[in-house]
């Protein structure tokens, strides 16, 4: 049969490579499109399966495709390495995404939407500021020990700057240069505290977020960051996959029937990894005001393991608890504590 079965795009930015193949797995055609002649292409084509890799422009696309009437697929890049053959080229990597969406045990993607998106994104541009205005900070600190000065290593000491330049005999160059600096940080220090507001307000008004701020010790930054990568939390089949997906469980090199596991596999997305394990930091440190089945249980940790592994262990156990918030869509419950029974 010529009927297309599954298209498989390697995306770009301008250009875009297609590989047709029918049911059977057999090339009915390979082309390449711009972004225009593409969705042409795919607006005239029967509802069939649309596979890509997950990677920049592919939620997009993949919201696209489904408005269109297709199915699409989005497949993790190194899922799809194993499939390409002999030397690389661009439909080369079509056909190799193409074999890997015919493979039962392949793991996909589920594509996110918009809403998902521009809380992402809302996250990703605060970190970044972040990572600017202490590079600034730094850079500051740096040029004043050149001149013989050492602030304290503090934000109220930099913002305070322009004080410590009005008492120095600094060369008018040094001082224009210092208040440069001081200039950009302002702005970096004001563009963090604005993003901090809009992650606050966007984490009241979006339902999962709020559900997820139930969970002891997970604030409006994590919450809007889980939520922005669970969705309606269906990709996974149970918590521990998802905890599975971002690192949180133990290296395994099991052979001979001899299970061995090491130190957490620290896989996937290394944000809601980093995010989870301050929640379960900060849990740690206030243990004594919590109460509960979650807490009791990590008291009996503390008894007998290292508080760095009781760390990765509550960690896990908090992606478990935001999956299952996500999948049941429901709120946490501490329950009763036995230690008060």
């Amino acid at each position: 049969m010529n009927t297309v079965a599954i298209v498989a795009i390697d995306l770009g930015k301008l250009s875009f490579h297609v590989h047709a193949q029918n049911d059977r797995g057999h090339e009915l055609y390979h082309r390449k499109f711009n972004r225009e002649t593409l969705m042409r292409h795919l607006a005239n084509l029967a509802p069939c399966t649309v596979a890509m890799e997950a990677c920049g422009g592919s939620h997009f696309m993949a919201r696209e495709l489904t408005r269109l009437g297709h199915t699409p697929k989005l497949i993790p890049a190194q899922f799809v390495r194993p499939y390409v053959k002999s030397n690389k080229n661009d439909f080369a990597d079509a056909a190799a995404i193409g074999e890997a969406a015919t493979r039962d045990q392949m793991r996909f993607v589920q594509p996110k939407t918009e809403a998902q998106q521009a809380l992402a994104m809302l996250n990703s541009l605060r970190d970044s500021f972040i990572r600017d205005r202490t590079a600034t900070m730094n850079r500051i600190h740096a040029y004043l020990l050149e001149v013989g000065i050492s602030l304290p290593p503090s934000f109220k000491a930099v913002r305070e700057l322009p004080i410590v330049l009005d008492d120095s005999t600094f060369s008018p160059l040094i001082k224009k240069l210092l208040l440069d600096l001081h200039t950009h940080f302002s702005y970096l220090d004001d563009r963090v505290k604005a993003l901090d507001k809009e992650v606050h307000g966007q984490a009241a008004n979006d339902d999962l977020a709020s559900r997820l701020m139930s969970i002891p010790c997970i604030g409006p930054i994590t919450a809007t960051a889980l939520a922005a990568e669970l969705g309606d939390g269906k990709q996974f089949r149970c918590g521990r996959d998802y905890s599975a997906s971002i690192g949180l469980v133990p290296r395994q090199h099991t052979t001979g029937g001899k299970p061995c596991l090491g130190r957490i596999s620290k896989r996937g997305d290394g944000n809601q990894r980093r995010l989870l394990i301050q929640c379960a930091r900060v849990y740690l440190m206030g243990l004594e005001r919590q109460t509960g089945k979650l807490a009791d249980w990590v008291r009996g940790l503390l008894r007998a393991h290292h508080p760095n592994l009781v760390v990765c262990a509550v960690a896990n156990k908090l992606a478990r608890i935001a999956w299952a918030i996500t999948a049941h869509h429901s709120e946490f419950d501490a329950g009763a504590s036995a230690m008060s029974a």
